[in-house]
């Protein structure tokens, strides 16, 4: 079975692939807090986060139509979540509709609102994309443990990083199997048979969950991850840091004082 893992890319060898994967994820952990503080209207910050974000993703020599596609996959949630927001937002009419016995009006503000939540989405998607494009996993939970991020946490990412391609491959035979046993019948029939495979396949990953841990005590687990990589914070990577991380924060005050 062919996954696509988050951390495909990450074995190549650029400037982005070299930073200390700490300094990464508190680059990209301000990038999008200050994304979501910038006023909603603030298109020359938000321009100057797309600058940064796109400049990033081009020393790091990733492919960009992966890096879109997998930034666009927040759209569809976004747009589930806020599309209904440009109907309810009071402000200045833009158009107006007939459904039924409802007259249904579209506001200005509304459609800014909905432009400021995408944008806000698909630039903070962009950033976890070049986050997990650029770092491999391992490197990514270790600089999580380094910053002191609780240990459990930082474990139950690692095991669900690991073992969900596990499952969905498990899910798959699963599925063939119930094809080839000629799957159809009455509409309650299906769903008694879906009902099924999801209690057989919840049952499966209990009673893996255990063979595994029974097996990782037995080498001497102790709850603490190790890797074969040490993390080295460089002097270049502390300047970069800095001067992102200060680029980021005069942004976000300049957007909050004068763009808006």
């Amino acid at each position: 079975m062919k996954h696509s893992f988050l951390d495909q890319y990450s074995d190549r060898d650029s400037f982005g692939h070299r930073l200390d994967p700490r300094v990464k994820f508190l680059l990209v952990l301000l990038f999008i807090l200050c994304v979501v503080l910038t006023p909603p209207g603030s298109w020359t910050g938000f321009a100057l986060y797309f600058g940064l974000i796109a400049g990033l993703i081009l020393i790091s020599r990733l492919p960009p139509g992966y890096v879109i596609k997998r930034s666009l996959l927040v759209v569809p949630f976004v747009l589930l979540i806020a599309v209904f927001v440009p109907f309810f937002k009071e402000g200045e009419p833009v158009a107006s509709y007939s459904i039924w016995a409802w007259q249904v009006t579209v506001t200005k503000e509304g459609l800014q609102v909905l432009g400021n939540i995408l944008v806000k989405a698909w630039l903070s998607m962009l950033g976890l994309v070049w986050l997990t494009a650029t770092t491999k996993i391992t490197n990514l939970l270790h600089a999580l443990e380094k910053l002191h991020l609780p240990g459990v946490m930082v474990m139950i990412m690692a095991f669900m990083y690991r073992y969900i391609f596990v499952i969905v491959d498990e899910t798959m035979r699963m599925r063939q199997a119930r094809d080839s046993r000629n799957f159809g019948g009455s509409r309650m029939r299906q769903l008694r048979t879906v009902g099924n495979m999801i209690g057989t396949l919840f049952i499966r990953s209990y009673e893996r969950s255990e063979r595994v841990y029974t097996a990782m005590v037995s080498r001497g687990f102790d709850g603490q991850s190790r890797t074969l990589d040490r993390l080295r914070l460089r002097k270049s990577d502390a300047f970069f840091g800095i001067s992102v991380g200060v680029f980021l924060v005069l942004t976000c005050v300049a957007s909050l004082t004068f763009f808006y």
